[in-house]
């Protein structure tokens, strides 16, 4: 990278920086003394999951009086750029950061050298393979999995083929999932794994492709899991496109309002759904405890739940499946 290439690169991140910053910026607490600053480095923006994090963050930073700098790669396989972020923030001097890795190895030295400069990390949504950092923040991911292959295997009789659609290779989170739930599909005997080694990709138009691959290689299926809100998307529009949406078991993961709407016509048999606001409500608030030299959790679980047709409208799952977006986004 040539010089006027690099420092273009830096501008830019600090610029972003400056636009997704809460509305706390430039804030003080309550004794006058400069508020915190800590910045968010989440996988991708766009997703639900990600827009609710970054509400629940923003809730929290509101009630404890600290400012919240949000920064995120412009696709969700750019780990390169998120470890940019990553130095971004070191050289920002913020007070903590708060990650959730691309990729569970690449991480981890952009990470070291941030606990070296003094500067907490925690991790939330997707772990990362090193202990320095301070907290981890999510779902438990392998149950998750495995209350997917539980459900599949409810709605398939417990029999029948079935194919795995993962998501990228060194994200830990989805391969925890993914994991948890081929344990699960074990413990059924009628139940045949018939291809497991294919990845979507980070997009939905890749995830789109790789699922036409698949059906077309394996017409066979009679059953599918995904690990994630891409990937699901991705498989539901190529069943929908083949044809054979609601005619093959399908049960994914995560939450937005094509799969909900899938969920309630049949061509989704379950969503595994996180509780995201919550995940960036308690990431936030972990992060100022580790400052503040307060009491906290070295491992945070912050919930996962099963929507079927039969509870997609309940009201106990509202706050979960409609987080107050527009309340903490300003939308």
């Amino acid at each position: 990278m040539s010089r006027i290439s690099y420092f273009l690169s830096i501008a830019t991140l600090s610029l972003l920086v400056a636009c997704q910053s809460s509305p706390k910026e430039n804030s003080a607490d309550a004794s006058g003394s400069k508020a915190l600053r800590i910045a968010i480095i989440p996988k991708g923006s766009t997703h639900m999951h990600w827009r609710s994090v970054h509400a629940g963050a923003n809730k929290a930073a509101s009630e404890l009086g600290v400012e919240v700098l949000w920064q995120s790669s412009q696709k969700e396989d750019d780990r390169q750029q998120q470890i940019q972020l990553v130095q971004n923030a070191i050289s920002q001097q913020v007070d903590a950061i708060l990650l959730a890795p691309l990729d569970d190895q690449a991480l981890v030295a952009p990470v070291k050298t941030a606990v070296n400069r003094g500067i907490p990390v925690l991790i939330f949504d997707s772990n990362l393979k090193s202990d320095v950092y301070s907290s981890y923040i999510a779902t438990d991911n392998y149950m998750g999995g495995k209350l997917c292959g539980k459900r599949l295997a409810e709605v398939m009789g417990e029999k029948g083929k079935v194919l795995v659609l993962r998501y990228e290779e060194g994200s830990a989170s989805t391969a925890e999932r993914e994991k948890g739930f081929l344990d699960a599909i074990k413990e059924y005997p009628g139940m045949e794994i018939i291809s497991e080694n294919q990845y979507a990709g980070a997009t939905l138009e890749k995830a789109l492709k790789a699922s036409q691959n698949l059906l077309n290689r394996f017409p066979e299926t009679e059953g599918i899991f995904c690990p994630d809100e891409s990937s699901t998307h991705g498989m539901l529009r190529a069943l929908q496109i083949a044809g054979k949406a609601g005619k093959v078991h399908f049960v994914g993961f995560d939450s937005s309002e094509p799969l909900l709407e899938a969920v309630r016509k049949g061509e989704l048999d379950g969503v595994a759904v996180q509780a995201a606001f919550k995940m960036g409500y308690l990431g936030l608030k972990t992060a100022v405890a580790v400052l503040r030299k307060e009491s906290y959790e070295r491992t945070v679980d912050t919930g996962v739940t099963m929507v079927t047709r039969e509870n997609v409208d309940s009201p106990d799952l509202k706050e979960v499946l409609y987080p107050d977006l527009a309340t903490w986004l300003k939308e």
